[in-house]
């Protein structure tokens, strides 16, 4: 039975991890569908750059990956001392690359004065955040929703791709 990621992970034995995301509902992710016709091949583009935007804000380092018709691998590796030396500054740009955060950490990075119980919410969300950005759960799901949102709207449905 298919267990948890978070379960699975345990950087203390390995930094090292081969993860792989497949598609359902019988949708290619590239290359040529031979049953409709179509050309996919154009996603397998939008899944590297997207990778490797990914790969710029997480402390995950991308090892080897590979894009096939229905299904993709890719190999991380954590860099938790990478992470770990970001400032709490560091670590909110890089989180604000990708979500828009909230109003108070909106407002720490534009430079407004800030009382002590807010900055000290601001370490905590970095805290947080840092950790997230280490995630190889927070990557794939980074990475799975765009190319879904993006396959979606070219094949006129919703859900999971």
């Amino acid at each position: 039975m298919a267990r948890p990621r978070k379960s699975q992970i345990a950087i203390e034995a390995t930094p090292y991890y081969h993860c792989t995301s497949r598609c359902v509902r019988r949708a290619f992710l590239c290359g040529r569908d031979e049953h409709s016709g179509n050309d996919y091949e154009h996603r397998r583009g939008w899944i590297e750059h997207r990778m490797l935007l990914l790969a710029e804000v997480y402390a995950l380092d991308i090892c080897a990956y590979a894009v096939m018709s229905n299904h993709y691998h890719i190999v991380l590796h954590i860099n938790a001392e990478k992470a770990k030396a970001w400032t709490d500054r560091q670590v909110i740009e890089r989180w604000h690359r990708l979500y828009t955060g909230n109003f108070l950490t909106q407002q720490y990075m534009a430079g407004k004065d800030l009382y002590e119980e807010q900055l000290k919410a601001i370490t905590e969300l970095a805290t947080e955040w840092r950790e997230r950005l280490m995630s190889i759960s927070w990557f794939m799901q980074a990475l799975n929703k765009d190319i879904a949102r993006q396959t979606n709207v070219e094949d006129g449905c919703t859900g999971r791709l």
